[in-house]
């Protein structure tokens, strides 16, 4: 028997439905497998496909597409290592999340997924159904176990794998990021490895997928729970591992342990990738956004030209009678740090026309709301144009917070294709800014140092719609607002518990009512990157029509 197994990793970036793509993706691990003399190749779940395909691998002309890839790819990697690749599976009606293990031109084994996970965001018991507990598969004179993703989070897979001979683990994944996944995933694996007395090798794929990044770090679990290597963070990789075979079995060599990033940097990269691969997979090229000097523009410019450099980024500032000097000056100094196009259109002509349009229905009515969000939806109107016109993406730029709770102008400056702070707090949004000036990656575009000028960071908040405008006028200040939402979206928790935590009743129970209120706002909105387990997007699903109330 052979004493070294080598397993060349594929922890690379695919594209929902670009199957040519992905395949080609596939062909280049496996040559780089073959080349440094690999037994196995082994690539994440449903890599054929990219992931999360949701409804898209319920279409039956999709699955016939995707066996006619596979069968290419089994043929064209014949001569060479085996080929382990995620992919869904019809067998007459029942459709499953499969690893095929493609060996000598053919599909030579293949494992079936058996926990389908059913919360956050994915939906996999309405789109697969649930395959029996298995045994390994060979390859050669190895026999290995693959647990998909959700299997190896429990323990009835592996122990399966494990008293039917498995002699080490490889778990294929597509695992989203949340703030702290990585030590969540580290600890269930750890579990496993315990448990069963089995090396653990688990792979995970990289980059964004509408509003989820895949963030990669790949890492290898000796018995014992010993980290025996780890991939980088959110960075494509093809990594070639050895395990060796000694008197108590099979151990994975000893290799590279690439540090984890901090939560801020890994928040932050997560920002810069979403936007970067929903661009490049969507094919837009270019963005532009509404410059208002305020901190949430101010920060998603700087994400933007963090992704695509500073050449594909237009900042236009749209001023009215209402903006302060201050947020003209800060706005174009933020753009001209970033070395982002800067463009100044303002709105008065335009607002004067509607206003003189509308005068005749609105005679006899008091000014307020309505006025103040006629200048947010011409805004909107005018940088639709500019999208349209010049084929460049619109940013929106809503903060968490105000998503939250409606803080935002439907029609106005919700416009937009993508929002890269989505999931991001207010108070996160002003840390944020501050980790950026003091700190620079080379996976940034933009340039390094204090690319948010101070005064942005440091005013009072303003939609600057309305004379001397605060948002602390309409909304509990932030810290207070941040805190009750984290209680009553992030954690799911009641009203009483957000009393227990030391806020007023009134106050809390006018924060729930804005949420749910704003239901109808966030079902239209721009995806954005998800940054925790509570995103407004497919982790959070409640109806738009809702009478409900806490009535603790």
């Amino acid at each position: 028997m052979a004493d070294r197994f080598r397993i060349t990793l594929g922890q690379l970036n695919p594209t929902v439905g670009d199957l040519a793509g992905n395949a080609a993706l596939a062909r280049e691990a496996w040559e780089a497998g073959k080349q440094s003399g690999a037994d196995l190749v082994a690539l994440p779940e449903m890599f054929i496909t990219g992931y999360n395909a949701q409804d898209l691998v319920m279409r039956r002309a999709f699955q016939l597409d995707v066996m006619t890839h596979i069968e290419a790819l089994a043929a064209d990697c014949a001569d060479g290592p085996a080929l382990a690749i995620g992919a869904p599976w019809a067998e007459g009606a029942a459709l499953y999340n499969a690893y095929l293990i493609l060996k000598g031109g053919k599909i030579a084994s293949r494992v079936l997924k058996h926990h389908l996970p059913n919360e956050t965001v994915f939906d996999e018991v309405r789109i697969f159904d649930s395959g029996p507990l298995g045994g390994p598969y060979s390859v050669g004179n190895t026999r290995i176990g693959s647990p998909i993703c959700e299997d190896a989070w429990h323990e009835d897979v592996a122990e399966t794998l494990a008293e039917t001979g498995a002699e080490f683990l490889l778990v294929p994944n597509g695992s989203p990021y949340y703030r702290g996944k990585f030590d969540t995933r580290l600890s269930h694996m750890v579990s496993r490895v315990v448990e069963t007395d089995l090396p653990l090798i688990y792979l995970n794929m990289v980059g964004g997928q509408d509003d989820q990044v895949f963030d990669g770090a790949s890492f290898g679990l000796n018995p014992g729970g010993k980290l025996a290597f780890q991939m980088p963070a959110f960075d494509s990789a093809i990594s070639h591992v050895d395990l060796e075979r000694g008197p108590e079995g099979w151990r994975i060599a000893q290799g590279e342990i690439v540090a984890q990033p901090d939560d801020w940097t890994q928040d932050y990269r997560v920002m810069v990738t979403a936007l970067r691969d929903y661009m490049r997979k969507t094919g837009f090229k270019k963005v532009l956004l509404g410059m208002s000097g305020g901190i949430d523009s101010a920060l998603v410019a700087t994400i933007a030209v963090d992704a695509l450099g500073a050449d594909n980024v237009r900042c236009v500032m749209l001023p009215s009678e209402y903006t302060s000097q201050g947020s003209l000056d800060d706005a174009k100094a933020c753009a001209q740090a970033l070395g982002a196009r800067y463009d100044f259109v303002p709105i008065k002509e335009g607002r004067e026309a509607i206003t003189n349009t509308l005068a005749p229905l609105f005679e006899g009515t008091d000014e307020g709301l309505t006025e103040e969000n006629i200048q947010s939806r011409l805004r909107g109107l005018l940088l639709m144009a500019l999208s349209n016109k010049f084929g460049e993406m619109l940013l929106t730029t809503g903060n968490k917070s105000e998503v939250a709770v409606g803080y935002a102008t439907i029609y106005g400056d919700m416009s937009g294709g993508y929002n890269p702070i989505k999931d991001l707090y207010k108070m996160r949004v002003f840390e944020t800014c501050r980790w950026r000036n003091a700190n620079h990656h080379d996976w940034m575009m933009g340039p390094a140092g204090e690319v948010i000028p101070p005064a942005i960071i440091d005013k009072p908040p303003s939609a600057e719609l309305r004379e001397d405008q605060k948002d602390s006028d309409s909304l509990p200040d932030y810290p207070e607002l941040d805190a009750i939402l984290e209680i009553l979206v992030d954690e799911a928790g009641s009203v009483a518990d957000a009393v227990a935590a030391g806020f007023a009743r009134e106050t809390v129970k006018k924060v729930e009512h804005l949420v749910y209120i704003s239901e109808y706002k966030r079902f239209q909105s721009a995806p954005g990157a998800r940054l925790t387990k509570g995103a407004f997007w497919l982790d959070r699903r409640y109806p738009i029509v809702n009478r409900w109330r806490d009535p603790s």
